[in-house]
């Protein structure tokens, strides 16, 4: 239940186009609903603008479908990260209106056809190839959480040259979310060139010290560049998330 949903259906009940009756048993399921292992936020789009979001990683394929079904159930879009491609194609084939996202390793169900609401674009920009499953899992998350979205990927530091040869893109850019293993350089990059959010996203990409992402980690909070904001190592997730906010501003 979203705020849209619920604005129409009080709007029914006071037309008398719904009675109590109907829309108590469309409501009963919030603000949660428990599934004996979950407890499944229902509320969530009311106060936080989206939907709850399942992660797949760490839970049984029998739970993910489970959880997947009930929220499907509910409306709406529901968006599943970190999903293994074998629990992908089970969802896809046990619930109506799933696609698995392989690069991005989610399953989305856009139960909603409408058109972006976000004041602006977000711009996902990656360092190289290697970082596409992140880059992607942030896209595909800030498209779902009704974003417009442009990609601009491997125009890393080890040739700056692709990146400034496309500098109007990150101008016109509302949010920006860079996406970065190795030693992370190139949300700093894009931080000096730009007067928009920048969120710095490190990856677990890179050789030996790299330390499955703890040097870009570490190189992206010691940035020089201002109004630069870094998340947690592969969390294309959460900068969707946090970029999805700013990009709605306040309601």
């Amino acid at each position: 239940m979203d705020r849209a949903r619920l604005t129409a259906l009080l709007t029914d009940v006071r037309r008398g186009a719904c009675s109590v009756d109907d829309a108590l048993d469309r409501l009963r399921g919030m603000p949660y609903e428990d599934l004996g292992f979950a407890q499944l936020d229902h509320h969530r789009a009311l106060r936080n603008g989206f939907p709850e979001v399942i992660l797949g990683e760490g839970k049984t394929p029998e739970q993910v479908l489970a959880i997947a079904e009930r929220m499907a159930a509910a409306g709406g879009n529901v968006l599943v990260t970190r999903l293994p491609p074998d629990v992908g194609a089970r969802l896809v084939a046990a619930v109506p209106g799933f696609t698995y996202e392989p690069t991005a390793r989610l399953a989305t169900r856009r139960g909603i056809e409408a058109e972006p609401t976000g004041h602006g674009t977000v711009l996902v920009v990656s360092a190289g190839t290697a970082d596409l499953p992140v880059a992607e899992e942030a896209a595909i998350s800030a498209e779902v959480m009704g974003n417009r979205v442009e990609r601009l990927y491997d125009v890393g530091v080890a040739g700056l040259h692709r990146l400034l040869g496309r500098r109007d893109r990150l101008w016109e850019a509302a949010v920006l979310i860079v996406v970065a293993g190795m030693e992370g350089a190139l949300p700093s990059v894009v931080g000096g060139l730009v007067d928009r959010p920048v969120i710095a996203v490190p990856t677990s990409v890179g050789y030996g010290t790299s330390l499955h992402g703890l040097a870009a980690l570490l190189g992206m909070l010691n940035t020089c560049a201002a109004g630069v904001v870094v998340v947690n190592i592969d969390n294309g997730f959460g900068a969707a998330a946090a970029a999805s906010r700013i990009n709605h501003g306040a309601r």
